[in-house]
Formats: structure tokens, C-alpha cells, sequence
């Protein structure tokens, strides 16, 4: 690579990352946002701190992010942007509480070099969670209640050169509870990925087992804990949240390092994995 960005993989090993630390105004609106409880701020900033020097101990560079303040999903920087050869396209989630997030990450990326290439534009919404990179000429998006038709156009039209794949998503409890494509699916390396498949697409199953992708299966116990959202910090070498260990042993007994991190207030309050935690800026 000749810049500083360019993350069309999910699963290459990651060069560059961009994530934005809690703050202590966000704490104040958890209710507001749907999490679960108020994040302790000391315990919340020493667990992303411990998350970042994982991150950096697997080669990677970690751009720290002001971001929105007083926003607690903005710490979750998976979702408003997606970074690919040309830049950053800054989408527009489907959370209202989330639209000035893509606008304020904007001076990050531009510190960071990387320009912005394209914007999600009313009336469409789109969640980065909702998009997959099966490899460099695929890009899988999930259709549901934070990603919609408008929003799919735009980001295929923002990358007219590859496969754009969308998968309705199932309505799972509804338009307050997020379900996201990266809810259902984690690739692990070009060859294998974490599927939790009693929810998952029967086309996207079917897409895996075509392209001869094997599957590594989440229990159910553990689909709720974030078991599927896993991140690759290279071809299988993995970062999961620290307590879903039945999943954690199928992903080694199928060749997979694994990492983990503590996330009960990062992660557990506010329903973001170690994948939400991150924007990858740069892979290969």
C-alpha cells in the first residue's frame, strides 16, 4: 500500500485502526441511548485503554478519536464509517442519536490522512455493522432496521467496481433492539467464519458454502453475550470478548488464536463487541 489507508478484508492483518476512548460526558446520556446501565467512567476508561494496547501489540496503529461528545454509542466507531481504497465513506446510521457521529469523525480521519471519498446522504441510513467485506471485491450489507434500501444504493453506488451483496435481516424483538449483519457473522480468515446461522440468511449460508467458506457455529447460550462478533486482527488470529468460552474453544479446535479483552463496561452496558470497539483503516 501506497497510503495510509485501504481496508477492504476483514480478516488481513490490521495496520491501522481508528477507535474512540468513552469520555466522561457521554455517561450521562446511557439512558437516552438504550444501554443497559451507567458505565463506571474509571472502569470504562481503563478497559478501552487495555483493549488499545492489544490492538498495538498486534501491530497495528491506534488512532485515538475525539469523535461526538457526549454520545456513549460513539465509543462503538465500527458504525459510522467505512474506510476503502480512495477514503472514508462517512454512512448515516439508522439511530437518531447517532447522525452527528459519521461529521465528527471527519477531523479524525483527516489527521490521520485519510480523506473522505463519499457520503450517505438522506434519506438513506446505513450501519457499518450492517457491512461485510467477504474479500476484496465483496461487500456484504445487511438490510434492516438501521441499514435501509436508499442507504444500500448509495454505498453500492460509492463502490461501483465490486459485488454488492444485501441480506434481509430478521426482525429478531424489533426497531429498539439493533440486529446487525456482523450480529450473525465474524470472518475469521478468507476460509472460515464465526456464523451463528439459527438467524443468519439461508443466502449468505448459502454464499459461504459456495465460495467454500467453512463455518465455525456459535452456541445458542452465547448469541446474546456477543459470541459471533468477533475481530480478526489477522487470518485467524482473533480479539472476542472475554466470557464466552464455549465459543472461544470451537474457534481454537478450528485453528484460531484468540485473544480476549474485558468489556463489561465497554462492551456489556452498551451491546458493542470488540468489531463495534474498532474502524480498521488499514489491512494487508
Amino acid at each position: 500500500m501506497t497510503t495510509g489507508y485501504g481496508a477492504r478484508s476483514m480478516t488481513s492483518p490490521l495496520r491501522r485502526v481508528l477507535v474512540r476512548p468513552p469520555q466522561p460526558a457521554d455517561s450521562e446520556r446511557w439512558r437516552e441511548y438504550g444501554w443497559r446501565a451507567a458505565p463506571d467512567l474509571a472502569a470504562a476508561a481503563a478497559e478501552h485503554e487495555a483493549l488499545r494496547e492489544i490492538l498495538a501489540s498486534a501491530g497495528a496503529e491506534v488512532i485515538v478519536a475525539e469523535g461526538e461528545r457526549g454520545n456513549p454509542d460513539a465509543i462503538y466507531a465500527y458504525d459510522p464509517v467505512l474506510v476503502g481504497e480512495r477514503g472514508a465513506v462517512l454512512l448515516r446510521p439508522g439511530k437518531e442519536g447517532r447522525l452527528g457521529e459519521p461529521g465528527a469523525l471527519a477531523a479524525d480521519l483527516a489527521r490521520a490522512g485519510v480523506p473522505v471519498a463519499a457520503r450517505i446522504e438522506a434519506p438513506g441510513t446505513i450501519d457499518g455493522g450492517d457491512t461485510l467485506w467477504l474479500d476484496r471485491d465483496t461487500l456484504l450489507v445487511g438490510r434492516g432496521y438501521r441499514t435501509n434500501a436508499s442507504g444500500v444504493e448509495q454505498l453500492q453506488a460509492a463502490f461501483p467496481e465490486l459485488d454488492g451483496l444485501s441480506y434481509d435481516l430478521p426482525h429478531w424483538n424489533g426497531r429498539a433492539e439493533v440486529m446487525h449483519l456482523m450480529s450473525l457473522i465474524s470472518p475469521l480468515d478468507d476460509d472460515l467464519a464465526l456464523v451463528y446461522p439459527r438467524l443468519a440468511p439461508v443466502r449468505l449460508l448459502e454464499l459461504l458454502a459456495e465460495r467454500g467458506i467453512e463455518t465455525v457455529e456459535v452456541p445458542d447460550e452465547e448469541f446474546e453475550s456477543m459470541g459471533p462478533n468477533v475481530l480478526a486482527l489477522g487470518p485467524r488470529l482473533a480479539l472476542a470478548l472475554d466470557g464466552n468460552d464455549r465459543t472461544r474453544r470451537r474457534m481454537e479446535a478450528a485453528g484460531v488464536e484468540v485473544l480476549v479483552y474485558k468489556g463489561d463496561e465497554i462492551s456489556r452496558k452498551g451491546d458493542g463487541g470488540p468489531t463495534c470497539l474498532t474502524r480498521p483503516v488499514l489491512r494487508g
